[in-house]
């Protein structure tokens, strides 16, 4: 379903890392290693274990000491979740190495990325340098510390200038929950600039040994993570200015950064967040057997012999715990196909990127020159989805080779995409998945609550709620979204997956797919109407500062992505699922289980889509009063008498649908009269349709319940309690 059947390298990486996680992870959860908030010589032991299981060297080039080729974003993202299967603290403290060194990675010189990305690496037998553990230095101890990662406390000032020789850089910098902290080496550290002679801002390694202090600060008590360490260190070090990440050029006297700091820091954490919504959606899978196991075992010991349905089935005998279960596995299965297609997308996306680069270097276009072929590369693209939606037969193929070869048509598609389900995956996964894990931890009773309930599951939740405000709270993810979302080549292809969507509904009509494509086109249409509608004062309604319209359109959006990429990984399934023979027997009844997942999973989504839109569009129109305009709406009684002789029934009907001014001006018990529909009746009639898509989707949760009472599982979790 993920992808990765055909990556030997990557199954072999999957493996090892479910070994530590469910090993020395899980014995160290097991035996109170949360229980501290110090780093511990206990979680020290598992650096090492990362390291000899390959988990480390995951993140590097093969140049480097890593062992995957290319693009990595799958392989971290497949690391990070069978971690979190366990423990998301264990997850970070593995990433969070990987954070460091990503500015490196993403931005850095050559020399910077040969120096500290082959020191990464697990030393090998007989080798003599010290191995390179890194931190990110971003959030700062301001108020609201990470909120806002345009604003920097963390100063850099020109120590030293010698006439010869390479400035040294003054280097100030009071860090908050950072991560790693206990034993990072290495720092790259977000600072801005306090010095004339200094332009901007950047990113600038810091080395454990530079001259200054290097304070690691103390533990940050946190409920959550216990397993990484996290500290609020203090910086006050010189160091050459060859350590700005990036690079520099001198420019009329000043030292001028070739990367701004948020330039770096979104070159990363586009992808990185890919990664920590995914730790969420593990979570939310992960509480599926230990919840059934509590369920079925519920009344053993008590009355009900073997073979009863008390004694087998336990609580699983009434259908209130079933739904609601089948509701966290119907949304973990959604959150980890939104997650992965979003990591395969960047693996698609960076060597595209690169060519961009080197495409724009090559033709000398920076500034405006650069922003200009880039709009024309936009044009470019959107002719080319245009032409591949008309059918085959009647669309010029000329045309559409020639566009298919045109440089960069392919990265800017893409690129509009990752720039959609980069903060959907990120807002989804973690913060209607941290909603769910409550939802898990309440079926486990107050079991859920206990130290020892089985999949740690009370942990996860708390967890959970630190992964939605790690790499930007949810506030910065819809921020980004109610901008990207509006991208017309994002809405092209938007409107392409409606088709799509349509055609594997006929096919597939147990999937829910037909219900999701008429959620998306009331998603499309209320989107419309929004940037062209006013409130009743006359107000823009869609506006950046207007995020009670906005951040509610970016949520809806969010729901109908990982629904619709639910669909796409079941297709996947069945398509390459036969060609696996451990698959070959369970196939058809995996089939049929996911597809009631999908299906119910897709109806979820449609009535949220449904009420968010309808609040959209009606909440922000005045709702009529008893004044004269209101009642000039409404029927008055001595009209309807009249008219009844020349319209049968129209009294009735009038009754039943509007408002009827009574003699003597006798009003009903109402605020006022009914709301007009004036000009919504295309909005009308796609919600209509949609309520009626809805039909069959509760038989599919039924059965997909149903299912829960007989799915096979073991007798204890493969790790410990």
């Amino acid at each position: 379903m993920w992808r990765f059947a055909d990556r030997y390298d990557l199954q072999m990486l999957l493996q090892a890392a479910r070994g530590v996680a469910r090993g020395p992870v899980a014995r160290l959860v097991a035996e109170g290693g949360r229980n501290s908030h110090e780093w511990t010589s206990a979680k020290a032991d598992l650096l090492p274990v990362f390291d000899e299981s390959g988990i480390t060297a995951a993140f590097l080039e093969p140049e480097h000491g890593g062992f995957v080729s290319g693009p990595k974003n799958l392989a971290l993202a497949l690391v990070a979740f069978e971690l979190s299967w366990v423990d998301a603290g264990a997850a970070t403290s593995s990433l969070a190495g990987n954070l460091g060194l990503a500015p490196i990675h993403e931005c850095g010189t050559a020399e910077q990325r040969a120096r500290y990305l082959s020191a990464a690496a697990p030393p090998k037998p007989g080798a003599e340098h010290a191995q390179v553990r890194a931190a990110f230095a971003l959030t700062e101890p301001i108020p609201f510390a990470g909120v806002d990662t345009g604003v920097l406390s963390g100063r850099v000032r020109v120590a030293e200038w010698p006439a010869e020789g390479e400035p040294v850089l003054q280097v100030d910098k009071r860090g908050r929950f950072i991560t790693n902290m206990a034993f990072a080496n290495v720092v790259t550290a977000a600072v801005q600039s306090d010095d004339p002679r200094f332009k901007g801002s950047c990113l600038v390694i810091l080395e454990e040994g530079d001259p200054g202090t290097w304070d690691r600060g103390v533990p940050t008590k946190k409920l959550v993570h216990q397993l990484s360490s996290t500290c609020d260190p203090v910086f006050n070090l010189r160091v050459p200015a060859s350590r700005i990440v990036g690079g520099y050029t001198i420019k009329e006297g000043a030292i001028v950064p070739n990367y701004s700091h948020s330039e770096v820091i979104e070159a990363v954490f586009r992808r990185t967040r890919v990664t920590v919504g995914l730790m969420t959606a593990a979570k939310l899978l992960s509480a599926v057997e230990p919840i059934i196991l509590y369920q079925r075992r519920r009344f053993r010991g008590g009355e009900g012999a073997p073979g009863t349905p008390r004694y087998e089935l336990g609580l699983q005998q009434k259908q209130d715990g079933l739904h609601r279960l089948v509701d966290i596995w119907a949304t973990g299965e959604a959150s980890a196909s939104l997650g992965f297609a979003a990591a395969r997308l960047y693996d698609e996306l960076d060597p595209l990127e690169q060519r961009k680069n080197q495409y724009l270097a090559e033709h000398n276009l920076v500034g405006r020159a650069a922003l200009k072929a880039m709009a024309a590369v936009h044009n470019d693209a959107l002719e080319y989805l245009g032409l591949a939606a008309q059918p085959a037969g009647r669309r010029d193929e000329d045309r559409l080779a020639a566009l298919r070869a045109r440089p960069l048509v392919e990265f800017v598609l893409r690129d509009s995409l990752a720039n959609v389900l980069c903060p959907a995956c990120k807002l989804w996964n973690t913060g209607h998945g941290a909603n769910l894990m409550r939802e898990a931890v309440s079926l486990m009773g107050g079991y859920g609550v206990t130290e020892d309930c089985p999949g740690f599951l009370g942990q996860k939740w708390m967890d959970a709620q630190l992964e939605a405000t790690y790499e930007g709270p949810e506030a910065v993810q819809r921020l980004q979204l109610s901008i990207t979302m509006t991208n017309e080549l994002f809405l092209a292809q938007f409107r392409c997956w409606l088709g799509e969507l349509r055609q594997l509904a006929a096919a597939r009509p147990g999937t829910g797919a037909c219900t999701l494509a008429s959620a998306m086109t009331l998603w499309l249409w209320t989107l419309q109407h929004l940037q062209q509608a006013t409130d009743a004062e006359g107000a823009k309604l869609y506006h950046k500062n207007r995020q009670g319209v906005t951040f509610p359109l970016a949520d809806a959006l969010c729901w109908l992505l990982a629904g619709r990429q639910f669909i796409l990984d079941l297709v996947e399934l069945e398509t390459q699922g036969a060609t696996q023979p451990g698959l070959a027997e369970a196939l058809p009844g995996l089939l049929s289980f996911f597809t009631d997942l999908c299906h119910v999973q897709s109806a979820r989504a449609a009535g949220e889509v449904a009420r968010v839109c309808t609040e959209l569009v009606y909440g922000y129109q005045r709702h009529p009063t008893w004044d004269e305009a209101g009642c000039a709406t409404c029927y008055r009684a001595d009209e309807l008498e009249s008219l009844e002789g020349i319209i049968p029934g129209i009294d009735g009907s009038a009754r039943a649908y509007g408002d009827v001014a009574e003699a003597g001006d006798a009003r009903p018990a109402k605020a006022g009269p009914c709301a007009s529909a004036a000009g919504l009746e295309t909005f009308i009639r796609l919600r209509t349709k949609l309520d009626g898509c809805l039909t069959g989707s509760r038989l599919a949760k039924d059965r997909a319940a149903a299912a829960l009472t007989s799915v096979m599982t073991r007798e204890a979790l493969d790790y410990p309690a």
